[in-house]
């Protein structure tokens, strides 16, 4: 199905406001705050699983090993098994992983340079509906 557009959108055979399309499966994804920051952290270049359990703090190791299955399931990660002993995993990002990335870096940049104003309008927020 072809979308009309305005003058800021580009034709695109999918519009993810319809409750059918496949494309919100990606909303899906950069709504877990764990795929993004391991599709950020792999900007750095390939990691192994612990690296990476160490560098992103609060992730569970289930949580971590889900997310890189979904990832890797979606394209965005690829998984390498070294034969060694114990087995050696690592972590990379794939191209269109890499294209994701180019978008991850300015939301993140975004949030730690207005987490301020963010909390202070929770605060606000807070203060006027307190019963």
């Amino acid at each position: 199905m072809q979308t009309q557009t305005t003058g800021a959108e580009v034709a695109a055979p999918y519009n993810v406001y319809r409750k059918d399309c496949p494309a919100r499966m990606v909303f899906d994804r950069l709504a877990d705050k764990w795929a993004l920051l391991i599709v950020r952290r792999l900007t750095q270049g390939p990691q192994r699983f612990n690296q990476l359990r160490r560098d992103i703090e609060g992730v569970s190791p289930k949580s971590l090993s889900q997310t890189l299955q979904k990832l890797e399931r979606d394209g965005l990660v690829s998984r390498t098994a070294f034969a060694t002993v114990p087995v050696t995993v690592e972590y990379a990002l794939t191209e269109l992983g890499s294209a994701l990335s180019a978008l991850i870096e300015p939301l993140a940049a975004w949030a730690e340079a207005h987490i301020e104003k963010v909390l202070q309008a929770q605060r606000d927020y807070d203060r006027r509906h307190a019963a």
